[in-house]
């Protein structure tokens, strides 16, 4: 496991993160942050996302992201003007397609959910998208950018395999899960942005397994709230940590040994701003996963990512 590689000292536990910054950010750095649009300025115009044609729908993209990934909220706000709206389009959709698992009483409905998303995406390549604001905007995107289907069907078919209310039984299975979902939608992101290369499709691979090992910790404190646990049973049994005990939210060595075992994991892909930022806090508790530090929000973090974006570090 990743434990060897980096070491098992505690009281914290380093990860050996690198200093982020080398350069001074512009002097008007904060100015500009400030200046991103505000929820108000999104919400008063949320209502036109509605009638013939969806006038909206870009607006609706951006406020589902502004409540469900805010942080894919602000990213898609830093990239380039002319692809801004493609960037939200597509992480709108990710939303989407996260949200059915926890907002369906019975699997049946989860599929046909599923199903429809299926669906939307054939008919975007035949230029007859559904009527939904989501829709719309990914369907502009495909006709903008030539986007794959390929990954856009894979990010519905782990989702929908990912239904089930079942733990991941391995470290790879859950880097196979991000791979499927979170670095298809990096493989996308990339297409919108124009770019062709195969060392910038490795670090999006990278990026996807790291982005989707920190998701899974992140959500645990939510998922054990709702009695279900869903982190590695291979890395739980080699510490002797049954469901039961993130359940209870013990935090007993062991309990911390688990997550530091799957932190390590995430990091050994790659340091990215948001998710080293979560890698960061967690290791300063010394890997108490349920620390109520680590259930608030970076207000910093729109400063950070514009700075990152400025410097053009990722």
């Amino acid at each position: 496991m990743a434990t060897s590689m980096l070491g098992s000292v505690r009281g914290p536990r380093p990860f050996g993160l690198a200093n982020l910054f080398h350069r001074q950010p512009p002097r008007d750095a904060w100015e500009r942050v400030r200046r991103l649009p505000g929820p108000s300025a999104v919400r008063r115009s949320v209502a036109a996302a509605s009638g013939p044609g969806i006038p909206g729908s870009h607006l609706y993209c951006l406020e589902l992201l502004r409540k469900r990934d805010y942080e894919s909220y602000l990213c898609s706000l830093l990239f380039p003007a002319e692809c801004q709206r493609s960037a939200s389009a597509l992480r709108a959709f990710n939303v989407e397609l996260a949200q059915v698992k926890d907002s369906v009483s019975e699997k049946t409905i989860g599929l046909m959910r599923m199903q429809f998303w299926k669906k939307a995406v054939e008919d975007m390549y035949c230029d007859n998208p559904p009527h939904q604001p989501v829709a719309i905007e990914l369907w502009k995107a495909v006709k903008k950018h030539n986007l794959t289907k390929r990954w856009l069907m894979r990010i519905i078919d782990e989702r929908e395999k990912n239904l089930d209310d079942k733990a991941y039984r391995s470290m790879q299975e859950l880097e196979n899960y991000a791979e499927n979902t979170q670095g298809s939608l990096l493989y996308l992101t990339l297409e919108v942005l124009g770019v062709k290369d195969l060392h910038a499709d490795h670090a999006a691979s990278h990026i996807g397994k790291a982005q989707g090992i920190v998701t899974c910790l992140r959500a645990t404190p939510y998922h054990s709230s709702r009695r279900q646990v869903f982190l590695p049973m291979d890395v739980c049994v080699q510490h002797g940590v049954s469901q039961e005990d993130f359940l209870r939210r013990n935090q007993d060595k062991n309990v911390r040994d688990v997550v530091y075992d799957i932190a390590s994991q995430a990091h050994l892909h790659l340091k990215h701003v948001s998710l080293e930022d979560y890698l960061k806090k967690i290791q300063r508790v010394d890997f108490d996963i349920f620390h109520p530090s680590l259930q608030q929000k970076n207000m910093l973090l729109p400063l950070s990512l514009y700075i990152q974006s400025w410097r053009k570090r990722y």
